[in-house]
């Protein structure tokens, strides 16, 4: 019961550390909160839309939930910091269903060790803080997962809780949930003969049967709204993404197997220990076929990929604690004390520099750091915080007396939850008095409201080649909807807004006056530029910005 209360407060600082007070940061949360901004106004939960515009990149679940936070929580939060609250719920629901499915995997107590193990996931940490889908698809991942793990013994409990989490994982984001359940529920009784029974096909109708709503109902209401956004999202951000024909995110560089030995740790490196031991022996045990599974699922689509990021491994890191937490109270006593002292070195020394950074952000010593700081987040206003200030002094404490006290019955386990809670109270440090800074130097308000106050009242602007991020901003801060210009749309606009590089020729002819131009401050990379036209007609630059600077889609 010490250990759960313990591994539940840590949990919660964890999830709760970092989620607000924050402005939308670039670049995905603040297309995301655009989206979620435009159904709280238009109560349109169809067609996700930025600044007006539809962004058929994912379906709604995930923006829905946040808007639902948003306006439940409006009295008291700022509606974006309302909005983030639903990552925050996501997370919740990803570390409970993880727990169940180790408590039924490997038995009483491993619930907890495997949450510990997904928790000192340094990948986990530093990708869903923010307001982005994929923490929905990590819990629908492992409420499938927990699904998976009831197949054999309990296959009417087992298909729900698979259906319900494959639907939950659809809804938001797309057809990679159900690829990678679909093809490890095909691949489970190829690894484990156990399962190659009428049960596990009953299993599998069921799953469908409760998946198959959310696989439809949606889909079938977005195609009666528009034939082409449906075709828009299905065949180029499902398909064209995956095959890499719609040229519409990041093209793929590296293997996923790599990017988990640091990702994943410790709990990957464990876990391939866990791989080599039960390799030896076959894995004729369902317990263990179940994560190795879904791992080898998840990996295969993930690499076939055209498109590749570092949050697109998120879920991977479900399978890979599961797998580690079956081998954690077989470590032996000198590889838990090396995972111990490490995790202790490790966090002790990030404590350490966090406040550090504080201390030279609020004093100005030593001036060299201080320098420094200043012109990563140049826009920061030094000023001490008393509440962040006793947070982050009541989680080092915390730290170290849990550092002191070597909490934990078993050698594993003492390893796995030292990890996990230096992770969890080093984040929360951080975010506690660094968070201001970060802000500062992630916000696009000031640069916004700025723009704003250019603009003459009564009058529209367009645009060509303003971002996602920056026209739901933009929006957002100001209640102002750039237009799109488009051959053979309107012309009449005679005020222009332009994304583009500082100090670069935008490529406007006579006729066009600059009457406004900033950026966020530090951000050496773009800046936006308000022209107002004299005499030439605004078709003059339609193909007048930079190729370069048409902005991929983050994804």
């Amino acid at each position: 019961m010490r250990k759960s209360l313990l591994l539940g407060s840590l949990v919660l600082v964890w999830v709760v550390a970092g989620l607000f007070p924050h402005e939308p940061w670039k670049a995905d949360e603040a297309y995301s909160f655009g989206i979620v901004y435009h159904m709280l106004q238009t109560g349109d939960w169809v067609v996700p839309a930025v600044a007006g515009e539809p962004f058929m990149e994912k379906p709604p679940l995930f923006y829905i939930t946040a808007a639902g936070f948003a306006r439940l929580f409006s009295p008291l939060l700022r509606l974006h910091d309302g909005a983030r609250l639903a990552s925050g719920f996501y997370l919740l629901l990803a570390f409970l269903f993880a727990g169940l499915s180790g408590r039924r995997l490997w038995g009483p107590g491993r619930g907890t060790t495997t949450v510990a193990l997904l928790m000192g996931s340094a990948g986990l940490l530093l990708n869903v803080h923010l307001l982005v889908t994929d923490t929905a698809l990590l819990a629908g991942c492992a409420i499938a997962m927990f699904g998976l793990t009831q197949a054999q013994d309990r296959p009417v409990a087992g298909g729900v809780w698979l259906g319900l989490g494959t639907g939950i994982g659809f809804l938001s984001k797309g057809l990679v949930a159900p690829g990678m359940f679909g093809v490890a529920s095909l691949l489970l009784p190829v690894l484990s003969p156990p399962l190659r029974t009428r049960r596990y096909a009953l299993f599998l109708a069921v799953a469908f049967l409760v998946a198959l709503p959310s696989l439809t109902v949606w889909p079938f209401a977005l195609y009666r709204r528009s034939p082409d956004l449906f075709r828009e999202w299905l065949w180029n951000n499902n398909f064209g993404r995956f095959l890499g024909f719609s040229h519409l995110g990041p093209r793929k560089t590296g293997s996923y197997l790599i990017l988990l030995s640091y990702f994943a740790l410790p709990a990957y490196l464990i876990a391939l220990w866990a791989i080599w031991r039960k390799l030896r022996g076959g894995l004729q045990e369902t317990a263990f076929a179940v994560p190795f599974a879904v791992f080898l699922a998840m990996w295969g689509i993930l690499e076939a990929s055209s498109e590749g990021r570092d949050l697109y491994a998120v879920p991977l890191l479900l399978p890979v604690s599961l797998m580690a937490a079956s081998v954690v109270p077989a470590l032996s006593r000198r590889t838990s004390d090396i995972l111990n002292r490490l995790g202790a070195a490790v966090f002790t020394g990030g404590i350490s520099v966090v406040w550090t950074m504080w201390f030279a952000l609020t004093s100005g010593h030593p001036a060299a750091l201080a320098g420094l700081l200043h012109r990563i987040s140049p826009a920061y206003v030094p000023a001490f915080l008393p509440f962040p200030f006793a947070l982050a002094v009541v989680f080092t404490a915390w730290w170290l007396a849990l550092v002191a006290s070597g909490r934990g019955r078993q050698h594993g386990e003492r390893a796995v939850f030292s990890w996990a809670a230096g992770t969890s109270l080093c984040w929360g440090v951080a975010m506690a008095i660094l968070l201001p800074w970060l802000d500062a130097g992630n916000s696009y308000r000031a640069v916004m409201k700025s723009l704003a106050v250019a603009v003459p009242p009564g009058h529209e602007i367009a645009m060509t080649s303003l971002g996602e991020s920056e026209r739901a901003m933009l929006d957002y801060y100001t209640g102002i909807e750039p237009h799109r210009i488009v051959p053979g749309g309107r012309n009449d606009f005679d005020l222009l807004v332009l994304q583009t590089r500082p100090g670069g020729n935008d490529g406007m002819g006579q006729g066009w006056r600059k009457i406004w131009e900033g950026s966020r401050q530090g951000d050496a990379k773009e800046c936006f530029r308000l022209y107002h036209r004299d005499e030439e007609p605004i078709r003059q630059v339609l193909t007048s910005p930079d190729p370069k600077l048409r902005r991929k889609s983050k994804g």
